[in-house]
């Protein structure tokens, strides 16, 4: 195939990529300290994009300033269901946290609905078709946003795991709860810190998203399947692999669009998670057993 259309594909996935790595990033954040797979995180974002949605319809405030809002009351939001609702159901057993979050997941949407209906909503701001040219293409600037705003979440996210008290805290309580627990570090708190950033990662990929995307009740479901194939991909628990797995779920749904069609685009990452599954299923990234 010619250069002029695989070299813009390409692009596109790593651009498209990016958003796959934000959302996987608190799926893995949360898999990394909690070691389990929460199954809220997909209505978690589209809670977001309907809170992202409703902030610019009824308020006027453009999506990309809307994080300054969203990213604390989602953390807030996270925070809470890990403390208050997911801790103490599950009783301390992974198997409970499991069907613990499926059922939020479950009430949320339904919650949606019954508010939204099964409506699809989107938002009409100026700059949602604007390109920028390179190298003899047209770049989305809603997708390039995308693409820092996925960089600079990954590199702040490191940078707390590494820099700071609670990161290190965090970093303890995944690596030996119990031990970090008698070193007085408080694991209930860690992990409700961890849900909550979960949720906030959520946020801001809503706020990236809706300037282009559309809103409905399920939503989510689809990108939570695309980010869990990411985090198995970089590996589970590895912030710089859900990054690098996101950019290349990205160019693979690019590619198999291109030569697939559009509409079968997503075969390829998911003949692409099996074959991680049956010949690396630790990621590329991620720490063997």
């Amino acid at each position: 195939m010619h250069l002029n259309i695989l070299f813009p594909a390409i692009i596109n996935g790593l651009l498209m990529g990016a958003i796959y790595a934000l959302i996987a990033l608190g799926l893995t954040l949360v898999y990394g300290v909690l070691h389990i797979i929460n199954f809220a995180h997909g209505a978690l974002l589209t809670a977001a994009l309907f809170a992202a949605f409703f902030l610019h319809k009824l308020f006027g405030i453009d999506p990309y300033l809307a994080v300054f809002i969203l990213v604390p009351a989602f953390f807030t939001l996270g925070y809470g269901l890990q403390r208050f609702v997911v801790g103490p159901a599950s009783h301390g057993n992974d198997g409970n946290i499991l069907l613990v979050t499926l059922g939020l997941a479950v009430v949320i949407e339904n919650m949606l609905l019954y508010a939204f209906r099964a409506d699809t909503r989107t938002i009409d701001v100026k700059y949602a078709f604007d390109v920028v040219p390179f190298a003899g293409m047209f770049l989305s600037v809603p997708r390039l946003a995308g693409f820092a705003g996925a960089v600079v979440v990954a590199l702040l996210l490191w940078l707390l795991l590494t820099r700071t008290d609670t990161g290190k805290a965090i970093r303890a309580v995944a690596k030996e709860k119990l031990g970090a627990q008698l070193s007085g570090i408080d694991v209930a708190h860690i992990y409700a810190v961890t849900f909550g950033l979960g949720a906030a990662c959520v946020a801001i990929a809503a706020c990236l998203l809706i300037p282009t995307y559309y809103v409905n009740p399920n939503v989510g479901n689809a990108f939570v399947l695309i980010a869990f194939t990411t985090v198995v991909l970089g590996g589970m628990g590895s912030i710089p692999g859900a990054l690098i797995g996101g950019l290349f779920v990205g160019v693979v749904e690019s590619l198999s669009g291109l030569y697939l069609g559009e509409s079968l685009g997503q075969i390829g990452i998911f003949v692409m998670f099996i074959l991680v599954l049956l010949f690396r299923p630790s990621g590329l990234l991620g720490e063997r057993a």
